[in-house]
């Protein structure tokens, strides 16, 4: 009888492995240690059944509704207060960013700019630096007014949430994403932070350009659900075409070097190109595009 049921036992673990061999997910669970350890790959619609035993269904992506808007103190009101402090929040693409926003807004009265990004992070991969938690850290520390948040270069792999391997793409990573988007934001704004998160840019691989337009499409939509200024910039980094391209004009027509070598960062003219509309948008909001009230004589 024993024997029996040790051949039953090998027999299904057997079956349990070349069923997993046999689909994208299962491969992955293989592949990945993390995965062996507890959590369960969320199968896409398309991945056909595996062979041996049924597994148990995975769980249903999370829906996020339209949040209701919440009131910020107007950045018109702080700056006439005298301060306006603005947070580059992000990666290295931020840190970039960064330099072109402090280039634009510096000589503005009353305004700093500091950088906050780190490069190598992202909203991805919390097991590596936790993105949420960071933000208070450095909210507690310094707080700001204002935060330009720029994210998205390295998201483009699986993320863990709740115990559950979710593949880049999925529906349920974009639910995953969009919770960790939300949950930013809504850290920001329980400081009575302003937020405006900035697009990636066009990029020169193909693919990589179709994973940084996705999480674009990601976050865009939740931008517009909790009614946050999202700054678009693959058109303003893209040629007449829509393609990518490295020499790009300027403002006088004159060709000029927009992109660093790896197809993906900027030259310093390049951030500058997407700095400027950031800064045009925080000066029309903040009341700083518009000339001062003349001064009343003294008696």
């Amino acid at each position: 009888m024993r024997a029996g049921i040790n051949a039953l036992t090998v027999a299904f673990v057997v079956g349990v492995v070349a069923g997993l061999a046999l689909t994208p997910d299962g491969r992955a669970w293989m592949r990945n240690p993390t995965l062996m350890l507890g959590g369960s790959a969320v199968a896409s619609p398309a991945t056909p059944e595996p062979t041996g035993p049924a597994r148990p269904p995975a769980p249903a992506p999370v829906v996020h509704p339209a949040a209701p808007r919440v009131i910020i103190t107007p950045l018109a009101e702080r700056a006439a207060k005298g301060t306006l402090r603005i947070g580059v929040f992000g990666d290295s693409m931020a840190d970039g960013l960064y330099t072109g926003l402090y280039r634009d807004l510096h000589d503005q009265p009353g305004v700093t700019v500091t950088k906050f990004s780190q490069v190598s992070t992202g909203l991805s991969r919390y097991d590596f630096v936790d993105i949420q938690a960071k933000t208070r850290r450095q909210l507690d520390e310094e707080p700001v007014d204002v935060a330009v948040i720029l994210f998205g270069t390295n998201d483009a792999q699986a993320i863990e949430l709740n115990g559950e391997i979710h593949a880049f793409g999925t529906d349920a990573w974009k639910a995953a994403y969009a919770r960790r988007v939300d949950d930013l934001v809504a850290l920001l704004r329980s400081r009575d932070v302003a937020v405006y998160w900035v697009g990636l840019p066009k990029m020169k691989r193909d693919s990589f350009d179709g994973r940084m337009a996705l999480i674009n499409g990601v976050v865009s939509a939740r931008m517009r659900a909790l009614g946050v200024p999202y700054i678009e910039t693959t058109a303003l980094t893209a040629n007449d075409a829509g393609a990518y391209e490295a020499y790009l004009p300027n403002d006088s027509g004159r060709r000029v070097l927009m992109r660093a070598n790896d197809g993906i960062h900027m030259s310093m003219a390049g951030y500058l190109r997407i700095s400027e509309p950031v800064a045009d948008r925080l000066k029309r909001d903040a009341g700083l595009d518009r000339p001062a009230a003349p001064q009343a004589p003294a008696a």
